[in-house]
């Protein structure tokens, strides 16, 4: 007789808290603008809905930053990237100074013996020599500029890959914490609503001072998880500007839905994918342009092995006086011209050793770009595996375990309001859902990530994207 005399005392009270408490409950199978929803707004109502004070500072669903707004502003101001784009620079000042014809050479030449006791003889020469490269040996080193040219356009597109996929995963974690804390803010609003209630009981000597104390210790749990969900999110977020080039102090609020990547469909299926990527892959370009930079080295190599031919000429004059003849004094004077042709003669050497270098160079070209097309495959299907198993786990997730997991906590938090259950089995099933929503929401990072990760393995152009 006294269990019904209580039920009926607060069952006024209890469909009011059950109405306040468990109509936004499903929006936690959302992503974070869905799952910030007002716990008393209408079903029906079609207005946008703020972000929830505990995310506002972070997540702004219309004016906030998307990651492929953070990858422009990386690629156009990470200063690391600036640094390795001046390598396109000097590849071009390599290809320009590898044109440059050999410079010729002038000589000059006084000749006396004033030091030698024969004041009288002098000679002066001008000679003019100039080198004739034969072999190809210019056309070849421009070859080799224009391949390494070539391969340093490729290894910067491959580094703009490498950090738009490394934006993308810091903004996925970003995401994956916001959502997160959204989900602990929830529950702690909940449990401080059915703090009062038991507050209430308790005053009223209805309920014992342990299931209060039980609760309160839930709150303080949850508000210290939420602690360290916002710091993670905090430094995420740091890094994230530290990447794009923005000010710490600047302000950087996100916009996308975790649930809802905006990345490009995936191709239908792995062999798809796998041959894009062999295709378009900036790293295994360059594997492919420095085996071409091997192959033109060993021509030049080849070509530096035969010798060169100088011509040159020389304009002498020199003077003559003979002072103790029968005579008197004699003089005597010479202007020759002369012509010749400088020949190296290659006995020993004939740059062998840069031909067996050049030539070991091609082989672990080779082997460089077998290896990494085998890890570009495996990179595909890995990416396209992990994408298709978070997939299904989010659809696992959304169909059954967060539905099932919020319908138990209503149906035991009500029960419990009646007397059926304690608040150690409120307190478990509650857990049990916070778990349920962790592990979603990992799922859900995971599909993101495993996407974000596909398509940086199957090496799409950044600008398509």
């Amino acid at each position: 007789m006294i269990y019904f005399q209580r039920a009926h005392k607060w069952g006024r009270g209890l469909i009011a808290l059950s109405l306040v408490s468990f109509v936004g409950m499903p929006g936690f199978a959302q992503g974070p603008s869905t799952v910030a929803k007002v716990l008393v707004e209408s079903p029906t109502s079609s207005t946008p809905t703020p972000p929830s004070p505990s995310i506002s500072p972070y997540f702004d669903p219309i004016q906030g930053t998307s990651s492929r707004d953070l990858v422009r502003r990386a690629l156009a101001s990470n200063g690391e990237l600036a640094a390795v784009r001046m390598e396109i620079e000097r590849a071009r000042a390599r290809l320009r100074q590898a044109g440059l014809r050999p410079n010729p050479t002038l000589d000059f030449e006084q000749t006396t013996g004033r030091f030698t006791g024969a004041p009288g003889e002098s000679e002066i020469s001008v000679g003019l020599a100039v080198p004739l490269e034969l072999g190809g040996k210019r056309r070849k080193r421009i070859e080799l500029a224009q391949a390494e040219f070539q391969a340093v356009e490729a290894e910067i597109a491959d580094r703009e890959r490498r950090l738009t996929n490394e934006v993308r995963a810091l903004y996925v974690e970003a995401l994956a914490s916001l959502r997160e804390l959204d989900t602990l803010e929830e529950l702690n609003n909940l449990d401080l609503q059915t703090t009062r209630f038991v507050q209430a009981r308790v005053n009223e000597g209805d309920t014992a001072p342990i299931e209060l104390n039980q609760l309160r210790v839930e709150v303080d749990r949850l508000r210290s998880r939420r602690a360290l969900v916002e710091g993670r999110l905090q430094a995420t977020l740091l890094r994230l500007k530290s990447l794009t080039g923005i000010r710490p102090a600047e302000l950087l609020r996100l916009h996308e839905d975790i649930a809802n990547p905006p990345l490009p469909t995936p191709p239908s299926s792995v062999e798809t994918a796998i041959a894009i990527a062999l295709r378009t892959r900036p790293d295994l370009r360059l594997a492919l342009l420095n085996e071409e930079v091997a192959q033109a080295g060993l021509r030049l190599a080849r070509a530096q092995g035969v010798p060169d031919v100088t011509p040159f000429t020389k304009y002498s004059y020199g003077r003559s006086i003979f002072d103790d003849t029968p005579v008197g004094v004699l003089g005597d004077r010479d202007q020759l011209l002369t012509f010749g042709v400088s020949v190296g003669i290659p006995i020993f050497n004939r740059n062998q050793g840069g031909k067996a270098e050049a030539a070991a160079a091609i082989t672990q070209a080779e082997r460089r770009r077998e290896f990494l097309e085998a890890v570009v495959r495996s990179e595909v299907q890995s990416a396209y595996a992990r994408y298709e198993a978070a997939r299904a786990a989010v659809g696992t997730f959304e169909q059954g375990v967060i539905p099932s997991s919020i319908e138990n906590v209503r149906t035991i938090r009500a029960a419990y309001q009646i007397g059926a259950f304690s608040i150690t089995d409120l307190l478990s099933e509650q857990r049990r859902l916070v778990d349920a929503q962790r592990e979603f929401t990992e799922a859900l990072a995971e599909r993101y990530r495993a996407l974000a990760d596909l398509q940086a393995a199957i090496g799409a152009p950044v600008q398509q994207q």
